[in-house]
């Protein structure tokens, strides 16, 4: 397989459009009157010659024409809403490569605990909660991370904090709090109280209740173990109304896309969701409330998997707003919570290799059911056993379909892989889906937790998948980071981490490569690269149009730039003066 940057497929052009009339700086002759035209801009292509043209002409959700500001006039008319780029940059629109949609709007609707800058910042933040809570409720709240305090908790347990405090501010309200990667919970008594978790509760398989000395939970459940406390608290979400959970699920909708518009996403790929969820996002594609497009990968083991994928695959529902067709396993955890399955123990923690959190041999049973029903599969691996289990299921499962030569498999993250599993990666088609702020993000403690040799051989690198011949996305696994792009194509081009130091440098892609791994890449791991990841004519008018020149300026200057214009099928979703 070639590098992605050798791979950008042009759009076809349309029925009865002749392929001189769809060539960028050729503009067709006009038909009709255009929709949105936009003009005296610097707009980046990214089609195969890398075309930088000056105006732009969108019409039923395509793109009519691209050229110079003369060829493209003659599509404005009565109606034509007119934007003057004013020599901005226009880029095709930012794609997630992977987040997590109905979380990040649910992120909007508890405490935000990314701003905590000790732990205990958040036992005041839940004692102020509880002080207004209803008796018996619940007390929610996401993104705390212990390698981020400026002073470790006292007294602590393998680096993290006890519920005692906790406990104290909220005594008769259950706390569940998610750690900033999703892969650990903090409870207080009350929750481990109400889930019947003891000194005696065993482990669940690919979890862990983390024990202090004397043998007491200390209100850190890694992994699966959170879904102990999980449970008691969705049991009593179920108590709720069917409309009730329905109009919390729909405000969580509501406050992902505008937060995903307000960065300029056009598309975004949920990493995992169940099909009452699937069912929530159909019903609002029918009702337009879908303004982002979503590309859904279904979550779930092949018990609930099978008799029931023929019936949810849709490719391009609901004029493209909305596809199922991959699936979501998961074969371990993160590094941050000593989770991530590693071949050698952790550095800073030799007790562990952290887990298996879903057996390889169930991940391929849903891996041969996806391949039946056509359906691409997607698993989460971050440390190198992870990694190099799924590459082997994934190898066995190919080597039975020898007929399937283009399913564009992906791994999940792929933080840390072995440097013999890279080559891999290309010689199996196997798409590296990763995120690039998470390098910067984790890039102060990745080597406390693998050693520095580990580290630089085989965590977050990127220009080594790229030279295998894979496909490298990006992306930013919000609500675990925010869900800005700018700030992951900062890190992808720059390496720079809290402190002003770099995280192997040599791995930073260019910023072409990482313009184009936030766009056409994303669409290609996607299946939709004819559709979007670039602008050329026939593909949807799906647009991000940028206050600076991020191609150009001086790195620094990347996190000062703002959004503008959020465009989809041609229409303004999102702009920054309103």
């Amino acid at each position: 397989m070639l590098p992605f940057l050798l791979l950008a497929a042009a759009c076809t052009p349309d029925a009865g459009e002749s392929p001189e009339a769809a060539g960028v700086g050729d503009a067709p002759m006009p038909e009709g009157v255009a929709d949105l035209v936009l003009t005296n801009g610097n707009i980046a292509t990214l089609d195969d010659g890398n075309a930088i043209v000056s105006a732009l002409a969108a019409r039923d959700g395509r793109i009519a024409a691209l050229g110079a500001d003369d060829e493209v006039e003659g599509w404005i008319g009565e109606g034509t809403r007119v934007i003057d780029l004013a020599g901005r940059l226009a880029i095709p629109g930012f794609i997630e490569g992977h987040g997590h949609f109905m979380s990040l709007g649910n992120a909007k609707m508890i405490l935000d605990l990314t701003t905590a800058d000790t732990w205990e910042d958040i036992v005041s933040m839940v004692g102020e909660a509880a002080a207004t809570a209803e008796p018996g409720a619940w007390i929610t709240g996401r993104g705390w991370h212990q390698e981020k305090w400026s002073r470790p908790p006292e007294p602590m347990v393998e680096g993290q904090p006890v519920h005692d405090g906790l406990s104290t501010v909220s005594p008769e309200n259950p706390v569940i709090l998610t750690h900033a990667s999703g892969h650990a919970s903090f409870v207080n008594g009350k929750a481990l109280e109400l889930a019947g978790i003891d000194a005696g509760t065993p482990d669940p398989p690919g979890g862990e209740i983390v024990h202090d000395a004397m043998g007491r939970p200390t209100g850190v459940l890694r992994e699966t173990a959170a879904g102990l406390v999980r449970r008691v608290f969705n049991e009593d979400e179920s108590n709720r109304s069917e409309g009730e959970r329905e109009a919390v699920a729909r405000e969580q909708v509501r406050l992902a896309n505008e937060d995903l518009l307000s960065k300029g996403i056009t598309s975004f790929q949920d990493a995992g969701s169940g099909f009452e969820t699937v069912d929530l996002l159909k019903a609002l594609a029918d009702e337009g409330r879908l303004p982002v497009r979503m590309y859904v990968m279904l979550s779930g083991g092949a018990e609930s998997l099978e008799g029931r994928l023929d019936e949810y695959r849709m490719v391009g529902y609901a004029d493209n707003r909305l596809t199922v067709r991959s699936i979501k396993q998961m074969v371990d955890g993160a590094l941050g919570s000593h989770g991530a399955w590693l071949l050698q123990p952790y550095s800073d923690m030799p007790s562990t290799a952290g887990l298996a959190t879903t057996p390889p041999e169930a991940i391929e049973r849903v891996a041969r059911l996806g391949i039946e029903h056509g359906y691409q599969v997607n698993t989460h691996a971050i440390g190198d056993r992870g990694n190099r289990e799924v590459l082997d299921l994934y190898e066995r499962t190919f080597a039975d379909h020898p007929d399937q030569t283009d399913l564009r498999w992906r791994i999940e993250h792929a933080q840390h892989v072995n440097p013999a599993d890279i080559p891999r990666f290309g010689e199996l088609g196997v798409i590296a889906s990763m995120q690039g702020v998470h390098a910067c993000s984790d890039g102060p403690w990745v080597a406390l937790r693998l050693g520095m040799d580990r580290a630089r051989s085989g965590a977050y690198v990127w220009q080594d998948f790229m030279r295998s011949g894979a496909i490298v996305t990006n992306g930013t696994d919000a609500p675990v980071e925010d869900a800005d792009p700018l700030a992951s194509f900062h890190c992808t081009v720059t390496r720079i981490i809290e402190g002003g130091e770099t995280f192997f440098e040599d791995q930073a892609m260019t910023r072409e490569e990482a313009l184009r791994s936030y766009t056409w890449a994303n669409a290609y791991a996607a299946f939709e690269e004819d559709l979007k990841g670039t602008l050329e004519v026939g593909k949807l008018a799906d647009i991000t149009v940028l206050s600076r020149d991020i191609l150009t300026i001086p790195a620094e200057e990347i996190l000062d730039t703002e959004v503008d214009y959020t465009i989809i099928d041609g229409r303004v979703e999102y702009g920054r003066e309103n």
